[in-house]
């Protein structure tokens, strides 16, 4: 042990000497559990804590379209209600089809897969799977009503304001600018029927979508052997599975056969514009879902259909089956209505506010302003103050450190009784929130540089994006602060002479979402280019946290700093 203790003596004071000896135009970040006052005698660690100015901005309508998935269904919380629906186009598996002769439509049926896990076997070794993908109050899944419509609006791939090839956007408030409206009777077209049928998710006559985890078992009659009725040919994964009244797609797409509106992708988009897919709430309750409709995963509308076999067989009336797939196509906008009991108003961006609102989608992201404003005691920016406690600086470059930087994190409370007060459920509260660069719409360094777990997004970039701390510890307890950790970020600010851009704080659905710096646009009456993280768009949770102006002084938001300097 006591050759452990020495050995870890050396390596501390080695580093201590190769920071001051290695480059004169940088330092080591040395990690406070390195560098401390145990075994460091020349030096001192410390920490100092400094104000931040935080207040809430409230979203006008989102772009919604370009996502990497589309929700669906009912969202309450603490802010009232979030009701997501959304429309598709839909692109044919093979254009100018020859569907056959005589053709009879067996069924027509529409899948939309949840996001899921395969978690073990059954009895008889077949897949089971839990859903990743539903946000449901209770310990049940709450259904939801959908209406499934033909739409009659032409979704644009570019926009005809726009800089040549620019992209066209579409938002939230079922808008594709502040002066062009996509009104419902357009989106509402002929509405498409329901039918009974096993081995569905709906009930036939009201519409209601019953979620389950469980898989769907498809069969057909076995025309092999006399004593087995049917046999099974596919196991689907969970998901939304509705058969449709099969008479509106012989006349919209059967009937066309040889028609010139299915020899092409321009002409079809033109002639059936897609669907539209609708949410209601059940009995005032519903479940919100993240539907994984991305080309490749079965996300269709599937027609089954016989037609007479080829000529190559003695029976005349023999018949072959067959399919024809219309896959959701990559054109496709989610539209949010937000019901909200509790308002969200405009913050004050020069003082700061005493609560932060946060909501994802067309909800409220927090501004952050790090050492704003003027020093009364030396009339210097409250900046260039923090600057000079840290580095030597010489014609406002840096020349070399008076202090190290071991940790810097920003620390948020949540406001514990406002969310009590209104009876927010602990699992509402999000896990995650992302902090990031609002002039340059990109990640802070320190996302870049934490490699913690890339995979599962609950767990991935914790040691910057810390995890929502609660109450002892439990998933569902309540929650208690977020701690973000931004030693790099603040390093860059001394050292590289970086500009001390205002910060952007909002929730997440998937942290790991940010690294392709994916943003949205923000509907502005002025035209002014902000954007907003694509992760925060997909989520529909919020939260309340304390500000720099919060009457409540222990759980005021807060820079620490920890530093290491000499004696």
């Amino acid at each position: 042990m006591k050759k452990n203790k020495i050995i870890l003596q050396l390596i501390a004071f080695s580093l201590i000497i190769i920071s001051f000896i290695a480059c004169d135009s940088d330092f080591a970040d040395l990690e406070s559990d390195v560098l401390n006052s145990d075994i460091a005698t020349t030096f001192d660690t410390d920490s100092d804590q400094y104000d931040v100015i935080t207040y809430t901005k409230a979203l006008n309508p989102v772009q919604t379209n370009n996502l990497i998935l589309n929700t669906l269904g009912v969202y309450d919380d603490a802010y009232g209600r979030t009701t997501s629906s959304f429309v598709t186009q839909l692109t044919p598996s093979t254009y100018s089809p020859d569907f056959g002769d005589e053709v009879i439509v067996d069924s027509v049926v529409v899948t939309l897969p949840f996001f899921s896990t395969a978690t073990g076997t059954d009895t008889d070794g077949n897949l089971t799977y839990t859903i990743d993908s539903v946000i449901s109050t209770g310990d049940s899944y709450n259904d939801i009503k959908l209406r499934i419509f033909e739409n009659n609006y032409f979704l644009r791939n570019f926009d005809p304001s726009g800089d040549f090839g620019e992209s066209q956007a579409y938002y939230s408030n079922k808008t594709a600018s502040s002066s062009e409206i996509i009104s419902e009777g357009a989106l509402e077209g002929t509405e498409l029927d329901f039918l009974a049928a096993q081995e569905t998710s709906h009930t036939a006559d009201t519409n209601i979508i019953n979620i389950s985890e469980e898989v769907y078992v498809l069969e057909t009659a076995d025309t092999e052997d006399d004593d087995t009725d049917t046999v099974v040919t596919e196991r689907q994964a969970p998901g939304i599975r509705i058969k449709l009244d099969p008479t509106f797609w012989e006349q919209k797409i059967i009937a066309k056969e040889g028609d010139p509106v299915l020899s092409s992708e321009n002409n079809f988009l033109n002639y059936f514009r897609g669907l539209y897919f609708k949410a209601e709430a059940v009995d005032n309750k519903g479940s919100f879902m993240y539907l994984n409709t991305s080309s490749g995963n079965n996300a269709n509308v599937t027609i089954y259909y016989s037609k007479l076999t080829a000529s190559t067989t003695d029976e005349a009336d023999a018949r072959d089956n067959a399919t024809y797939v219309l896959n959701l196509a990559t054109n496709k906008v989610n539209f949010q209505v937000n019901d909200f009991t509790l308002p969200i108003n405009e913050g004050d961006s020069d003082n700061g506010d005493s609560r932060l609102y946060l909501k994802g989608g067309e909800g409220a992201v927090a501004g952050i302003k790090l050492f704003d404003g003027v020093d009364d005691e030396t009339g210097l920016s409250n900046f260039d103050k923090f600057r000079n406690e840290f580095v030597n600086l010489e014609n406002n470059e840096y020349t070399s450190s008076k202090r190290l930087v071991n940790e810097a994190n920003l620390i948020f409370y949540v406001d514990r009784d406002q969310l009590d007060i209104l009876g927010e459920d602990p699992e509402n509260e999000p896990d995650r929130i992302y902090l990031y660069d609002v002039a340059n719409n990109r990640p802070l360094t320190d996302y870049d540089n934490d490699f913690t777990n890339s995979i599962s997004p609950s767990f991935s970039k914790t040691n910057h994006l810390g995890r929502l701390e609660r109450v002892d510890g439990e998933n569902d307890g309540k929650g208690i602060k977020y701690k973000l950790k931004i030693t790099e970020h603040i390093n860059n600010l001394l050292l590289r002479d970086s500009t001390n851009v205002e910060l952007g704080l909002a929730v997440s659905m998937n942290v790991n979402l940010e690294g392709a710096f994916l943003q949205n646009k923000i509907q502005n009456s002025d035209d002014s280019n902000s954007t907003l993280p694509i992760s925060s768009i997909l989520s529909p949770r919020g939260t309340i946290l304390h500000g720099n102006n919060t009457s409540d002084e222990s759980k005021r938001v807060y820079l620490e700093i920890y530093y290491t300097e000499p004696n």
